[in-house]
């Protein structure tokens, strides 16, 4: 979509705008919620409550300026997809030499195929919790709920981002029973928002909650679930509908902030100092034992509505990655299919699962400033966003951003290797 500049000297009068559209925010909000999913997807249950049952309150601040990173860096996304029409992926292809974009489109797809072991995980390992379903087994539940969520795509946007922001509510409404049966320190969570890395495999943590919060494909998807959302007519309508996509990325992003809050919270006040001994079935069954029932109950649906809904939403993703930089779109049966292999390899040997889900999440973090870069340049020029580029300030932020992220992977692959 070209950006119009508006009348110049010698140009004809422009016409007359047409009548105002009534374009407020229920007609607006939704994609931030669907992309929230991927905020609090089985990948950050693994990392929060490992980073909970490690440090305690140390890791805090991780999670606070995770979710405050997310929020300028998703509104970047959206407002690429609304001014332009197009998604991120798409705009690549478009403005980057080939051999480049085909390298942005393979390291998305290993973001994707990462996601989609998290997702798939999580949903298998809350069908074991709630009904004592067999790994592989779930694995094929799982997916088959994920196809019924994807689906609702036929019908257009606003069915799935319905179902989507149903279990986001789902999700949050579990963790704020589990707030109120174990409520935080609150000394604690003030201290927590000192930075601190001290302690063995802390750095570890910290970047898997970044990798679990600040979501590769959820960047690439955004763009494509507002792209072409809202036929905006001129100026002020685009500047209308950007405002009100604002509200919809803080409140979604707030949301997911305070799951992933609550989720470190209840993991520090129960199980700090067993950190070695913590999976998610730990977690289900430490509840059980020092809560009661119903805080397993909360615990485990909230995984399973995370995995399902995170599934189906990886899955749109990974369709808006290919799609983008490809031109090509494979079936969702096809699609789903080939990502849903690793993890049915990883279910069914016998690894333990939260700790292939906290090491997937610090593959996904490996995935962020490849994204950030793009999306940061094509925001940032006039060429493609006319008026509405990002100013020096916001384009500051985004580099300081990207080089912390980026420095913080550095340092992990250093203390691996030594």
């Amino acid at each position: 979509m070209q950006v119009n500049p508006g009348p110049g000297p010698g140009f004809a009068p422009a016409p007359p705008k047409a009548p105002a559209r009534p374009v407020g925010l229920v007609t607006v909000l939704g994609p931030a919620f669907v992309a929230a999913i991927a905020y609090v997807d089985p990948g950050n249950f693994a990392t929060n409550f490992q980073a909970g049952a490690s440090t305690g309150y140390q890791l805090v601040w991780i999670v606070v300026m995770a979710n405050l990173v997310a929020m300028p860096i998703q509104f970047l996304s959206a407002k690429l997809g609304v001014v332009t029409g197009r998604s991120l992926p798409q705009l690549c292809r478009e403005r980057l030499p080939r051999p480049m974009a085909r390298l942005m489109w393979g390291q998305a797809e290993v973001v994707a195929m990462a996601t989609d072991l998290a997702e798939f995980i999580g949903a298998a390992v809350g069908l074991k919790l709630l009904f004592d379903m067999p790994f592989p087994m779930a694995a094929l539940v799982t997916a088959l709920a994920a196809f019924a969520v994807l689906s609702l795509q036929r019908r257009g946007h606003r069915p799935f981002e319905v179902a989507v922001t149903a279990a986001l509510i789902l999700i949050g409404a579990g963790f704020a029973y589990l707030a109120l049966r174990i409520p935080p320190e609150p000394a604690a969570l003030v201290h927590g928002l000192q930075p601190s890395l001290s302690g063995d495999d802390t750095l570890l943590l910290a970047v898997g909650i970044i990798g679990a919060t600040v979501m590769p494909h959820a960047i690439y998807l955004h763009s494509g679930l507002t792209g072409g959302r809202i036929d905006v007519r001129d100026v002020d309508e685009r500047v209308r509908v950007l405002r009100l996509g604002r509200v919809d990325i803080v409140v979604a992003m707030s949301l997911a902030g305070l799951v992933n809050l609550t989720m470190l919270a209840v993991s520090a006040e129960l199980f700090h100092g067993h950190a070695g001994d913590l999976t998610l079935e730990g977690v289900h069954s430490g509840l059980a034992e020092t809560v009661g029932g119903g805080a397993a109950l909360a615990f485990a649906v909230a995984l399973l509505a995370s995995g399902v809904s995170s599934a189906g939403v990886g899955t749109a993703a990974g369709q808006v990655i290919m799609d983008g930089f490809l031109r090509r779109r494979l079936s969702l049966v096809l699609r789903r299919a080939v990502t849903m292999v690793p993890a049915v390899v990883v279910l069914c040997s016998g690894v333990d699962p939260t700790q292939v889900l906290v090491l997937s999440q610090v593959v996904l973090s490996f995935g962020i400033p490849p994204a950030l870069i793009a999306l940061t340049a094509l925001t940032g020029s006039r060429a493609v966003m006319g008026e509405h580029a990002n100013t020096p300030r916001l384009n500051a932020l985004m580099v300081l951003i990207t080089l912390v992220l980026t420095g913080m992977n550095a340092v992990v692959v250093v203390l691996q290797f030594t």
